[in-house]
Protein backbone atom coordinates (compact mmCIF):
# COMPACT_ATOMS: atom_id res chain seq x y z
CA UNK A 1 0.00 0.00 0.00
CA UNK A 2 1.55 3.19 -0.86
CA UNK A 3 1.87 5.88 2.26
CA UNK A 4 0.63 9.31 2.24
CA UNK A 5 2.14 12.84 2.48
CA UNK A 6 0.09 15.85 2.96
CA UNK A 7 2.43 18.96 2.53
CA UNK A 8 0.33 21.94 3.54
CA UNK A 9 2.04 25.12 2.15
CA UNK A 10 0.29 28.18 0.31
CA UNK A 11 3.62 28.36 -1.82
CA UNK A 12 3.29 26.72 -5.35
CA UNK A 13 6.47 26.44 -6.47
CA UNK A 14 8.12 25.27 -3.27
CA UNK A 15 5.18 22.83 -2.11
CA UNK A 16 5.48 21.50 -6.27
CA UNK A 17 9.44 20.67 -5.88
CA UNK A 18 8.87 19.23 -2.13
CA UNK A 19 6.27 16.77 -4.00
CA UNK A 20 8.65 15.77 -6.73
CA UNK A 21 11.22 14.91 -4.78
CA UNK A 22 9.04 12.76 -2.77
CA UNK A 23 6.79 11.46 -4.83
CA UNK A 24 7.09 7.45 -6.11
CA UNK A 25 5.48 4.05 -6.61
CA UNK A 26 5.36 3.67 -2.89
CA UNK A 27 4.64 7.44 -1.33
CA UNK A 28 1.36 9.41 -2.78
CA UNK A 29 2.06 13.06 -2.32
CA UNK A 30 -1.04 15.52 -1.88
CA UNK A 31 -0.42 19.57 -1.45
CA UNK A 32 -2.96 21.53 0.21
CA UNK A 33 -2.83 25.49 -0.12
CA UNK A 34 -5.13 26.06 3.35
CA UNK A 35 -6.00 24.46 6.78
CA UNK A 36 -9.54 23.89 5.83
CA UNK A 37 -8.68 22.01 2.69
CA UNK A 38 -6.07 20.02 4.72
CA UNK A 39 -8.69 19.21 7.54
CA UNK A 40 -10.81 17.28 4.67
CA UNK A 41 -7.79 15.48 3.52
CA UNK A 42 -6.70 14.60 7.10
CA UNK A 43 -9.81 12.97 7.44
CA UNK A 44 -10.53 11.03 4.27
CA UNK A 45 -6.53 9.99 3.67
CA UNK A 46 -5.43 9.81 7.37
CA UNK A 47 -1.83 10.62 5.63
CA UNK A 48 1.56 9.39 7.43
CA UNK A 49 2.94 12.48 7.17
CA UNK A 50 2.63 16.14 7.47
CA UNK A 51 4.79 18.73 6.16
CA UNK A 52 3.86 22.14 7.63
CA UNK A 53 5.26 25.46 5.98
CA UNK A 54 5.48 28.96 7.68
CA UNK A 55 3.70 30.60 4.13
CA UNK A 56 0.44 31.26 6.33
CA UNK A 57 -0.28 34.26 8.66
CA UNK A 58 -0.79 31.93 11.69
CA UNK A 59 2.12 31.69 13.94
CA UNK A 60 4.03 28.18 12.96
CA UNK A 61 3.32 27.02 16.40
CA UNK A 62 -0.01 27.21 16.81
CA UNK A 63 -0.48 25.81 13.13
CA UNK A 64 1.05 22.72 14.29
CA UNK A 65 -0.76 22.46 17.57
CA UNK A 66 -4.24 22.81 15.43
CA UNK A 67 -2.78 19.87 12.79
CA UNK A 68 -2.11 17.75 15.69
CA UNK A 69 -5.07 18.18 17.77
CA UNK A 70 -6.94 17.04 14.88
CA UNK A 71 -4.84 13.55 14.32
CA UNK A 72 -4.26 12.91 18.00
CA UNK A 73 -6.26 9.49 17.30
CA UNK A 74 -4.06 8.55 14.25
CA UNK A 75 -0.75 10.12 15.62
CA UNK A 76 0.92 10.94 11.68
CA UNK A 77 4.35 12.52 11.55
CA UNK A 78 4.86 16.46 11.39
CA UNK A 79 7.26 17.89 10.20
CA UNK A 80 7.27 21.67 10.49
CA UNK A 81 9.39 23.52 7.50
CA UNK A 82 10.39 27.41 8.45
CA UNK A 83 12.63 30.34 7.28
CA UNK A 84 13.76 30.54 10.55
CA UNK A 85 17.06 29.25 11.78
CA UNK A 86 16.75 30.27 15.44
CA UNK A 87 16.66 27.82 18.17
CA UNK A 88 13.92 29.42 20.51
CA UNK A 89 11.89 29.03 17.39
CA UNK A 90 12.30 25.59 17.01
CA UNK A 91 11.92 24.61 20.66
CA UNK A 92 8.41 26.28 20.41
CA UNK A 93 7.43 24.71 17.03
CA UNK A 94 8.91 20.74 18.60
CA UNK A 95 6.81 21.68 21.74
CA UNK A 96 3.27 22.41 19.75
CA UNK A 97 3.54 18.71 18.83
CA UNK A 98 6.10 19.18 15.26
CA UNK A 99 8.36 15.85 15.75
CA UNK A 100 11.36 17.88 13.45
CA UNK A 101 11.86 20.78 12.28
CA UNK A 102 14.03 22.13 8.98
CA UNK A 103 14.95 25.36 8.06
CA UNK A 104 14.38 26.56 4.55
CA UNK A 105 16.30 26.71 2.20
CA UNK A 106 16.96 22.75 2.32
CA UNK A 107 19.31 21.02 -0.16
CA UNK A 108 17.61 18.75 -1.67
CA UNK A 109 18.85 15.19 -0.94
CA UNK A 110 18.76 15.83 3.21
CA UNK A 111 15.05 16.77 3.02
CA UNK A 112 14.07 13.39 1.08
CA UNK A 113 16.03 11.28 2.79
CA UNK A 114 14.56 12.65 6.01
CA UNK A 115 11.54 12.26 4.75
CA UNK A 116 12.08 8.96 3.64
CA UNK A 117 13.31 8.15 7.31
CA UNK A 118 10.22 9.16 9.06
CA UNK A 119 7.85 7.38 6.73
CA UNK A 120 9.82 4.47 7.47
CA UNK A 121 9.87 4.69 10.86
CA UNK A 122 6.18 5.08 10.60
CA UNK A 123 5.43 1.85 8.88
CA UNK A 124 7.70 0.30 11.10
CA UNK A 125 6.27 1.53 14.57
CA UNK A 126 2.85 -0.03 13.05
CA UNK A 127 4.02 -3.68 12.58
CA UNK A 128 3.72 -6.82 14.36
CA UNK A 129 6.36 -8.12 15.50
CA UNK A 130 5.14 -11.80 15.44
CA UNK A 131 4.02 -11.78 11.93
CA UNK A 132 5.84 -8.92 10.34
CA UNK A 133 2.33 -7.11 9.22
CA UNK A 134 0.78 -3.74 9.54
CA UNK A 135 -1.25 -3.82 12.76
CA UNK A 136 -4.91 -3.04 13.40
CA UNK A 137 -4.84 0.83 13.32
CA UNK A 138 -2.64 0.68 10.33
CA UNK A 139 -4.96 -1.28 8.60
CA UNK A 140 -8.16 0.35 9.16
CA UNK A 141 -6.19 3.16 8.17
CA UNK A 142 -5.33 1.61 5.12
CA UNK A 143 -9.32 0.36 4.37
CA UNK A 144 -10.39 4.41 4.98
CA UNK A 145 -7.60 4.78 2.38
CA UNK A 146 -9.31 3.00 -0.32
CA UNK A 147 -12.82 3.68 0.16
CA UNK A 148 -11.96 6.89 -1.51
CA UNK A 149 -10.66 5.26 -4.32
CA UNK A 150 -12.56 5.18 -7.49
CA UNK A 151 -10.43 2.40 -9.02
CA UNK A 152 -11.94 -1.69 -8.48
CA UNK A 153 -10.91 -3.11 -5.72
CA UNK A 154 -11.61 -5.94 -3.45
CA UNK A 155 -10.73 -6.67 0.53
CA UNK A 156 -9.95 -10.68 2.09
CA UNK A 157 -11.54 -10.89 5.65
CA UNK A 158 -9.82 -13.77 6.30
CA UNK A 159 -9.45 -16.02 9.77
CA UNK A 160 -7.87 -19.18 11.63
CA UNK A 161 -11.05 -20.62 13.19
CA UNK A 162 -10.33 -22.50 16.25
CA UNK A 163 -7.57 -20.90 16.63
CA UNK A 164 -7.89 -20.32 20.34
CA UNK A 165 -8.58 -23.97 21.20
CA UNK A 166 -5.27 -24.74 19.24
CA UNK A 167 -3.47 -22.39 21.75
CA UNK A 168 -4.82 -23.65 24.47
CA UNK A 169 -3.64 -27.27 23.30
CA UNK A 170 -0.51 -26.48 22.21
CA UNK A 171 1.20 -23.09 24.15
CA UNK A 172 1.76 -19.93 22.70
CA UNK A 173 4.43 -20.75 20.74
CA UNK A 174 3.11 -23.15 18.59
CA UNK A 175 -0.34 -21.05 17.53
CA UNK A 176 2.51 -18.26 16.83
CA UNK A 177 4.71 -20.57 14.65
CA UNK A 178 1.26 -20.84 12.94
CA UNK A 179 0.12 -17.70 12.35
CA UNK A 180 3.53 -16.67 11.10
CA UNK A 181 3.80 -19.36 8.60
CA UNK A 182 0.05 -18.66 7.27
CA UNK A 183 1.44 -14.89 7.47
CA UNK A 184 3.99 -15.66 4.98
CA UNK A 185 2.25 -17.41 3.09
CA UNK A 186 -0.46 -14.73 2.28
CA UNK A 187 2.37 -11.92 1.45
CA UNK A 188 3.83 -14.40 -1.22
CA UNK A 189 0.84 -14.98 -2.81
CA UNK A 190 -0.13 -10.70 -3.22
CA UNK A 191 1.65 -8.36 -5.93
CA UNK A 192 3.95 -5.17 -4.92
CA UNK A 193 -0.04 -3.18 -5.23
CA UNK A 194 -1.43 -5.59 -3.04
CA UNK A 195 -1.88 -5.01 0.95
CA UNK A 196 -1.90 -7.42 3.43
CA UNK A 197 -2.33 -6.90 7.61
CA UNK A 198 -4.00 -7.74 10.73
CA UNK A 199 -7.27 -6.98 12.06
CA UNK A 200 -6.56 -9.36 15.12
CA UNK A 201 -4.17 -11.76 16.32
CA UNK A 202 -5.96 -14.71 14.20
CA UNK A 203 -7.38 -12.28 11.33
CA UNK A 204 -5.95 -10.75 8.51
CA UNK A 205 -7.45 -8.25 5.84
CA UNK A 206 -5.93 -8.12 1.88
CA UNK A 207 -6.27 -5.56 -0.16
CA UNK A 208 -6.74 -6.67 -4.05
CA UNK A 209 -7.99 -6.05 -7.39
CA UNK A 210 -11.33 -7.41 -8.53
CA UNK A 211 -9.50 -9.93 -11.08
CA UNK A 212 -7.54 -11.26 -8.61
CA UNK A 213 -9.71 -11.72 -5.22
CA UNK A 214 -11.32 -15.21 -5.86
CA UNK A 215 -8.02 -16.57 -7.38
CA UNK A 216 -6.29 -15.79 -3.98
CA UNK A 217 -9.27 -16.97 -1.91
CA UNK A 218 -9.08 -19.90 -3.84
CA UNK A 219 -5.57 -20.36 -3.25
CA UNK A 220 -5.22 -19.51 0.21
CA UNK A 221 -7.38 -22.03 1.14
CA UNK A 222 -5.70 -25.11 -0.63
CA UNK A 223 -2.55 -23.74 0.63
CA UNK A 224 -3.64 -23.32 4.48
CA UNK A 225 -5.15 -27.05 4.16
CA UNK A 226 -1.78 -28.19 3.01
CA UNK A 227 0.30 -27.24 5.44
CA UNK A 228 -1.87 -26.94 8.54
CA UNK A 229 -1.22 -30.53 8.98
CA UNK A 230 2.26 -30.19 9.59
CA UNK A 231 1.49 -28.37 13.45
CA UNK A 232 -0.14 -31.39 14.81
CA UNK A 233 0.98 -34.30 17.15
CA UNK A 234 0.94 -37.55 15.53
CA UNK A 235 -1.45 -39.02 17.80
CA UNK A 236 -4.19 -36.22 17.49
CA UNK A 237 -3.57 -36.44 13.55
CA UNK A 238 -4.87 -40.27 14.19
CA UNK A 239 -7.13 -39.36 16.41
CA UNK A 240 -8.76 -36.55 14.03
CA UNK A 241 -9.39 -34.17 16.74
CA UNK A 242 -7.65 -32.29 19.81
CA UNK A 243 -8.70 -32.87 23.78
CA UNK A 244 -8.34 -29.67 25.80
CA UNK A 245 -6.47 -29.41 28.65
CA UNK A 246 -6.93 -27.52 31.78
CA UNK A 247 -9.03 -26.69 34.75
CA UNK A 248 -11.62 -25.12 32.39
CA UNK A 249 -11.39 -26.64 29.07
CA UNK A 250 -10.70 -30.61 30.22
CA UNK A 251 -12.36 -32.61 28.61
CA UNK A 252 -13.37 -30.61 25.32
CA UNK A 253 -13.18 -32.15 21.95
CA UNK A 254 -11.24 -29.40 19.70
CA UNK A 255 -11.87 -29.43 15.77
CA UNK A 256 -8.57 -28.92 13.73
CA UNK A 257 -7.98 -24.88 12.77
CA UNK A 258 -9.44 -24.25 9.62
CA UNK A 259 -9.51 -20.75 7.17
CA UNK A 260 -12.25 -19.21 6.30
CA UNK A 261 -12.26 -16.35 4.15
CA UNK A 262 -15.42 -13.86 2.87
CA UNK A 263 -14.60 -11.23 0.06
CA UNK A 264 -16.34 -7.73 -0.96
CA UNK A 265 -15.72 -5.68 -3.73
CA UNK A 266 -17.00 -2.22 -5.17
CA UNK A 267 -18.23 -3.57 -8.27
CA UNK A 268 -21.76 -4.54 -6.92
CA UNK A 269 -22.00 -2.34 -3.47
CA UNK A 270 -20.30 1.03 -2.33
CA UNK A 271 -19.41 1.22 1.44
CA UNK A 272 -19.54 4.56 3.04
CA UNK A 273 -17.46 3.52 5.86
CA UNK A 274 -14.53 1.90 7.21
CA UNK A 275 -17.68 0.16 9.97
CA UNK A 276 -20.22 -0.56 7.27
CA UNK A 277 -17.08 -2.45 5.12
CA UNK A 278 -15.92 -4.66 7.95
CA UNK A 279 -19.71 -5.53 8.68
CA UNK A 280 -20.45 -6.77 4.94
CA UNK A 281 -17.37 -8.50 5.42
CA UNK A 282 -18.17 -10.79 9.04
CA UNK A 283 -21.48 -11.25 8.07
CA UNK A 284 -20.29 -12.73 4.79
CA UNK A 285 -17.36 -14.66 6.43
CA UNK A 286 -20.07 -15.68 8.91
CA UNK A 287 -22.18 -17.41 6.20
CA UNK A 288 -18.84 -19.13 4.32
CA UNK A 289 -17.85 -20.57 7.89
CA UNK A 290 -18.22 -24.33 8.00
CA UNK A 291 -17.81 -26.12 10.95
CA UNK A 292 -14.66 -28.01 10.13
CA UNK A 293 -13.51 -27.24 6.54
CA UNK A 294 -11.92 -24.24 4.73
CA UNK A 295 -13.91 -22.42 3.15
CA UNK A 296 -14.51 -18.59 1.21
CA UNK A 297 -16.79 -17.54 -0.02
CA UNK A 298 -17.22 -13.93 -2.06
CA UNK A 299 -20.03 -11.21 -2.69
CA UNK A 300 -21.89 -11.26 -5.45
CA UNK A 301 -24.80 -9.37 -6.92
CA UNK A 302 -27.64 -9.33 -4.73
CA UNK A 303 -31.18 -10.49 -6.40
CA UNK A 304 -34.49 -9.71 -4.57
CA UNK A 305 -37.98 -10.86 -4.45
CA UNK A 306 -40.86 -9.92 -2.17
CA UNK A 307 -41.12 -11.81 0.93
CA UNK A 308 -37.76 -12.84 0.02
CA UNK A 309 -36.09 -11.83 3.73
CA UNK A 310 -36.26 -14.91 6.26
CA UNK A 311 -35.87 -14.56 9.55
CA UNK A 312 -33.43 -17.33 11.00
CA UNK A 313 -34.93 -18.98 14.57
CA UNK A 314 -32.60 -19.24 17.66
CA UNK A 315 -32.83 -22.83 18.81
CA UNK A 316 -32.38 -23.55 22.37
CA UNK A 317 -33.75 -26.80 22.73
CA UNK A 318 -32.00 -29.67 24.71
CA UNK A 319 -32.39 -33.25 24.67
CA UNK A 320 -31.76 -34.89 27.97
CA UNK A 321 -30.81 -38.48 28.25
CA UNK A 322 -30.73 -39.43 31.27
CA UNK A 323 -31.84 -42.82 33.37
CA UNK A 324 -31.59 -41.42 36.66
CA UNK A 325 -34.91 -40.10 37.58
CA UNK A 326 -34.39 -37.68 40.24
CA UNK A 327 -30.74 -36.29 38.25
CA UNK A 328 -33.32 -35.85 35.20
CA UNK A 329 -35.98 -34.12 36.81
CA UNK A 330 -32.95 -31.63 38.37
CA UNK A 331 -31.43 -31.07 35.29
CA UNK A 332 -34.58 -30.08 33.44
CA UNK A 333 -35.70 -27.63 36.15
CA UNK A 334 -32.77 -25.80 35.95
CA UNK A 335 -32.34 -25.91 32.31
CA UNK A 336 -35.96 -24.88 32.30
CA UNK A 337 -34.95 -21.91 34.62
CA UNK A 338 -32.30 -20.49 32.55
CA UNK A 339 -34.69 -19.99 29.61
CA UNK A 340 -34.19 -23.16 27.37
CA UNK A 341 -36.85 -25.70 25.69
CA UNK A 342 -35.64 -29.23 27.22
CA UNK A 343 -37.11 -32.82 26.61
CA UNK A 344 -36.00 -35.70 29.32
CA UNK A 345 -35.58 -39.23 27.75
CA UNK A 346 -35.52 -41.88 30.61
CA UNK A 347 -33.87 -44.48 27.90
CA UNK A 348 -31.41 -45.01 25.51
CA UNK A 349 -34.41 -44.33 22.49
CA UNK A 350 -34.16 -41.52 20.10
CA UNK A 351 -37.87 -40.37 20.17
CA UNK A 352 -39.88 -40.37 16.70
CA UNK A 353 -40.98 -37.14 17.53
CA UNK A 354 -38.21 -35.10 18.63
CA UNK A 355 -37.43 -31.70 17.11
CA UNK A 356 -33.61 -31.23 16.45
CA UNK A 357 -32.18 -29.92 19.11
CA UNK A 358 -28.79 -27.21 19.57
CA UNK A 359 -27.84 -29.21 22.52
CA UNK A 360 -27.77 -33.18 23.68
CA UNK A 361 -26.89 -34.29 26.99
CA UNK A 362 -26.30 -38.44 27.26
CA UNK A 363 -25.73 -40.00 30.46
CA UNK A 364 -22.67 -42.71 29.53
CA UNK A 365 -24.44 -45.57 31.28
CA UNK A 366 -22.17 -48.60 32.94
CA UNK A 367 -18.74 -49.44 31.42
CA UNK A 368 -20.18 -52.92 30.41
CA UNK A 369 -23.26 -51.96 28.16
CA UNK A 370 -21.80 -48.61 27.25
CA UNK A 371 -25.26 -47.88 26.01
CA UNK A 372 -24.62 -43.97 26.16
CA UNK A 373 -21.75 -44.21 23.81
CA UNK A 374 -23.64 -46.49 21.22
CA UNK A 375 -25.77 -43.85 21.39
CA UNK A 376 -23.74 -40.90 21.07
CA UNK A 377 -22.44 -42.87 17.92
CA UNK A 378 -25.69 -43.46 16.52
CA UNK A 379 -26.53 -39.35 16.93
CA UNK A 380 -23.70 -38.09 15.57
CA UNK A 381 -24.35 -40.21 11.99
CA UNK A 382 -27.96 -39.41 12.35
CA UNK A 383 -28.88 -36.59 9.55
CA UNK A 384 -31.16 -35.09 12.30
CA UNK A 385 -28.71 -35.40 14.90
CA UNK A 386 -25.41 -34.76 13.29
CA UNK A 387 -25.01 -30.65 14.00
CA UNK A 388 -26.44 -31.02 17.36
CA UNK A 389 -23.86 -30.26 19.67
CA UNK A 390 -23.23 -33.44 22.40
CA UNK A 391 -22.33 -33.06 26.69
CA UNK A 392 -21.38 -37.03 27.52
CA UNK A 393 -21.71 -37.05 31.18
CA UNK A 394 -20.04 -40.56 32.22
CA UNK A 395 -18.53 -42.06 35.72
CA UNK A 396 -15.94 -43.52 32.87
CA UNK A 397 -13.03 -42.32 33.23
CA UNK A 398 -11.64 -42.34 29.62
CA UNK A 399 -11.78 -39.51 27.90
CA UNK A 400 -10.65 -40.33 24.62
CA UNK A 401 -13.21 -43.33 24.62
CA UNK A 402 -16.45 -40.73 25.05
CA UNK A 403 -14.51 -38.30 22.43
CA UNK A 404 -14.34 -41.00 20.12
CA UNK A 405 -18.11 -41.44 19.95
CA UNK A 406 -18.09 -37.92 18.56
CA UNK A 407 -19.12 -35.88 22.09
CA UNK A 408 -18.03 -32.76 22.12
CA UNK A 409 -17.20 -32.79 25.62
CA UNK A 410 -16.41 -35.25 28.31
CA UNK A 411 -18.00 -34.04 32.03
CA UNK A 412 -16.85 -36.62 34.71
CA UNK A 413 -19.62 -37.33 37.18
CA UNK A 414 -20.16 -36.27 39.17
CA UNK A 415 -19.83 -32.63 38.10
CA UNK A 416 -21.43 -29.28 39.27
CA UNK A 417 -24.32 -27.60 37.97
CA UNK A 418 -22.50 -24.07 37.52
CA UNK A 419 -20.00 -26.00 34.89
CA UNK A 420 -22.52 -27.52 33.23
CA UNK A 421 -24.62 -24.43 32.74
CA UNK A 422 -21.30 -22.94 31.70
CA UNK A 423 -20.87 -25.31 28.83
CA UNK A 424 -24.70 -25.31 28.21
CA UNK A 425 -24.51 -21.65 27.48
CA UNK A 426 -21.12 -22.11 25.00
CA UNK A 427 -22.48 -24.51 23.19
CA UNK A 428 -25.98 -23.37 22.39
CA UNK A 429 -24.66 -20.11 21.04
CA UNK A 430 -22.07 -22.32 18.69
CA UNK A 431 -24.90 -24.22 17.04
CA UNK A 432 -26.32 -21.23 16.59
CA UNK A 433 -23.83 -19.45 15.20
CA UNK A 434 -22.94 -21.90 12.78
CA UNK A 435 -26.29 -22.19 11.14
Amino acid sequence: MQSVTLIIDKRLELSTKYKKLLESETNRVIISKDLISAIKIIQDKEPDLIIISDSFDDDLSDFCRQVRALTYNMRPVIVAMSKSADLNDRIKVLESGADDFLSEPVNADEFKVRMCAHLRREYESNLDTRQILPNKNYTLRAIKRKLSDDNAWAVLYISIENFDSYKQAYTQLASDKLLQTYGAIIKASLDEEDFAGELAENIFLVITDTLKAERLARFLTFAFDTVASKFYAQHDLERGYMILQGDEYAGRRADFVHTTISAVTNEFSTCKDTAQLLNTLIQIHDMADLPNKSNYLIERPKLAASDSVLEKEYNNKILIFETDEALGVLLNTILNLQGYQTQIISSYEIPQDSTIPALIIVDAGDLEKKNGLNLCCILKQHDDFKRSKIIVTSIIHDKELVLNTGADLYLPKPYEIPHLIKWVNDFIKEFNKEK
